[in-house]
């Protein structure tokens, strides 16, 4: 299983000086490969190569440098072409699709920069790293991470690492290479319910509540709109300076949330079923004053984030059909709309049973998983006349 790990460079002022130069020189040559591959009709990286590679070295670049350009290049168009068939980009015709397939792809100037093994060496003991930039290279740049960081580089960083910088600050992101353990039989499924008012609840009685995190987020949505309201180079700044503080305290809060989840299924023995949201939010409609925390909703994330964890302990994960989880009576399966009582109540027209929403969808998740899990063992081959 891959895994990236982020350290911290401290590089002195000349140091910094040129790795700020070489992202700038290899992103703006970024830039032209791009317009040469727009201007071909984004021919095959070979191809692309016998274009652009003589005019990259002429720009000072190394060879493996330039060679990473080209790649990192025609990745954003592969990128594109399956944001395009994946409809991410609108429907054909609209206005966003269209803007997107009329120009080339552009780069920013602190747009991240792949480096191998021959561009990059790390010496763990003394926490340094040796690196290429375009005014030659540059040895012992110190880096910082935490212990648990310094030791999985060690033992199993593995491939290419992108140096980008971030609000002046530079950054390496290394792939690591973790050995996956091998799947344990469940004796159960915790299910887990994701939403926006509770972001996760548990068929095991967890709750992690989204008050928090909703009123963070309008807090945030509030002091952007007077920002740009102001309009003044002082706000510009620091609209900037917040732009991402939202995404890290959203991320801090699912790592939290998911790292509970997988450590109880593992304590218990049990897997994890949650639903498959895929597409949700084309298929729910909101009213317009609801549309904002629809779309700011990180289930995706929570999702990738529970997914991970469990893949390292070795956990069970499986993925169930959502449909009419909130509907149905955890108790005796009697399915109706008008079950749901209210955001926050569920009440069985059939039996009666009274329960919380989130807490009877939870437990019908749960169900469904261990119904998948049983049909995947079994044999589907017909039996033999």
């Amino acid at each position: 299983m891959k895994i990236v790990t982020q350290v911290k460079l401290m590089p002195e002022a000349e140091q910094a000086a040129a790795l700020r130069s070489t992202l700038r020189t290899v992103n703006e040559a970024a830039c032209w490969v791009s317009k040469v591959a727009f201007e071909h009709g984004v021919p095959r990286e070979y191809e692309l190569r016998k274009h652009t590679y003589a005019e990259l070295k002429a720009r000072g670049l190394g060879a493996q440098a330039a060679q990473h350009v080209i790649k990192k290049t025609r990745d954003a168009y592969t990128t594109l072409k399956a944001n395009t068939k994946a409809g991410n980009l609108g429907k054909p015709g609209s206005k966003r699709r269209r803007k997107a397939e009329s120009k080339p792809i552009t780069f920013r100037p602190e747009a991240a920069q792949p480096y191998d093994d021959r561009c990059l060496s790390w010496q763990y003991d003394a926490q340094t790293v040796s690196i290429w930039t375009t005014t030659g290279r540059l040895k012992n740049v110190p880096f910082t991470c935490s212990t648990d960081a310094l030791k999985m580089l060690r033992e199993h960083r593995r491939g290419e690492s992108d140096l980008i910088e971030r609000d002046g600050v530079f950054y390496l992101i290394a792939v690591c290479d973790i050995p996956e353990p091998e799947v344990y039989e469940p004796a159960g499924f915790i299910g887990v319910d994701l939403g926006i008012v509770n972001i996760a609840t548990t068929s095991t009685g967890y709750r992690a509540a989204g008050r928090g995190l909703n009123r963070h987020r309008k807090r945030q949505l509030d002091l952007r709109r007077k920002l740009q309201a102001k309009g003044t180079k002082s706000a510009k700044r620091l609209l900037k300076k917040r732009s991402r503080k939202e995404a890290r305290h959203t991320a801090n809060i699912n790592h939290t949330i998911s790292k509970t989840i997988v450590t109880t299924a593992e304590r218990t023995g049990h897997g994890i079923a949650l639903e498959d949201l895929t597409g949700i939010r084309d298929r729910v409609r909101h009213r317009k004053d609801q549309r904002t925390s629809l779309h700011s909703w990180s289930f995706h994330q929570l999702g990738r984030y529970i997914e991970y964890k469990a893949r390292r302990a070795g956990v069970p994960l499986v993925y169930v059909d959502p449909a009419y989880t909130s509907r149905q009576c955890s108790e005796c399966g009697h399915i109706d709309r008008r079950n749901r009582a209210d955001q926050a109540t569920f009440a069985c027209r059939a039996c009666g049973f009274l329960a919380n929403a989130d807490d009877n969808a939870s437990h019908n998740i749960g169900r469904k998983a261990e119904t998948v899990w049983t049909a995947g063992r079994e044999s589907r081959v017909p039996a033999t006349p």
